[in-house]
């Protein structure tokens, strides 16, 4: 493999994709037009990690180009020629998209399909993987039983111990506009698997992190959190008593995933991405953990109000993962991964 496409390559996993096949030596190519900042303002600006890419790899190259333009994008992905296809680009938050409806259709799910297209126009056999995010399930998660523990929900029924399998149904349930444009991108990477017998993967991130996310209140959980303890700022917890749990992957692990599965590709996969059991977290937990890296106390308050759409508790189950690629594994446990992100955060001058 000699290049490669990489969309949103300023972002936590596309700036991960990107440092890993250039440190390889391959020829990156990074499609980002700083949506972020337009979506989250000031805040989310990732001109930084775009920076940071250019400066550290002499064979990455940024493309300003937006996914929505589908003329670009058509034109761009035949100049380049990949040898595969990184799509990580999206509108992330369940919250912006009820306001901005429109732009996050037309990222997520039509910019996906300008990719694909672009792909299938160019080389219908290089490989696509697609982040897509477990949003694409909706709030169906939430009908499994569950007890309630002293800092976390857990799963009563014991056919999900491991977790959510990939064969979960995915429609008839409440996803957000975000979880509903990201169900529209999944499913058309899938068909063009499928339908065009293309290389093809949908990811299903659960809580997607690491040391090079922007967190916001609106997305990115674990990022977010840290960055406020450090500064001391209140975090706001929406429902389920804080004891909502999340399973945590690096984004480091992610991408070695990625890795895999370029090597042996297969049509029209998906798979549930995240750290499973043992990366799972509650919120409660989070503050404590987070408190023993920092010294110090979280300062939080308690909204009786869950988000639309919001998991009370949920776990990836790895085993599809695994069974596929045997050779891929969870290297980054949560202690690393927090204590990765918070050095981030004191690196960017968070006091």
């Amino acid at each position: 493999m000699k290049k490669i496409i990489v969309t949103g390559s300023s972002g936590l996993i596309g700036s991960e994709v990107v440092s890993f096949f250039s440190s390889q030596g391959v020829t990156v190519y990074g499609f980002d037009n700083n949506m972020r900042a337009d979506f989250f303002g000031p805040q989310g600006d990732t001109r930084w990690n775009q920076q940071r890419l250019s400066e550290q790899f002499n064979n990455f190259t940024h493309v300003e180009v937006d996914l929505r333009d589908r003329t670009a994008i058509l034109s761009t992905v035949k100049e380049i020629s990949p040898d595969a296809i990184i799509h990580t680009a999206a509108q992330p938050s369940h919250d912006l998209a009820a306001s901005r409806p429109f732009d996050d259709f037309d990222v997520n799910a039509v910019g996906t399909l300008n990719m694909l297209e672009a792909n299938r126009q160019t080389n219908p056999n290089t490989p696509f993987v697609h982040m897509s995010t477990n949003k694409v399930y909706g709030d169906a998660p939430n009908e499994i039983a569950l007890v309630e523990k002293e800092t976390r929900w857990d799963y009563a029924d014991q056919n999900y111990s491991d977790g959510i399998k990939e064969s979960f149904r995915i429609d008839q349930s409440k996803h957000s506009l975000f979880g509903a444009s990201k169900v529209a991108g999944d499913v058309m990477v899938q068909e063009y698997g499928r339908y065009f017998s293309m290389p093809t993967c949908c990811l299903r991130g659960g809580c997607l992190t690491g040391p090079n996310h922007t967190g916001v209140e609106l997305h990115g959980f674990l990022s977010y959190l840290i960055k406020c303890n450090l500064e001391g700022k209140k975090y706001n917890i929406f429902g389920y008593k804080g004891k909502q749990v999340r399973d945590n992957i690096h984004s480091l692990d992610v991408v070695k995933f990625i890795a895999a599965f370029l090597k042996k590709p297969r049509i029209g996969e998906v798979y549930n991405i995240g750290g499973g059991r043992d990366n799972s977290i509650s919120i409660l937990e989070a503050f404590e953990l987070i408190g023993s890296i920092s010294g110090k106390k979280m300062v939080y308050e308690y909204i009786d109000k869950n988000r639309e759409g919001d998991h009370i508790c949920y776990i990836s189950d790895l085993s599809k993962m695994k069974a596929h690629y045997p050779e891929w594994d969870i290297t980054k446990n949560l202690q690393v991964t927090f204590e990765e992100i918070f050095q981030s955060w004191k690196k960017r001058n968070i006091q």
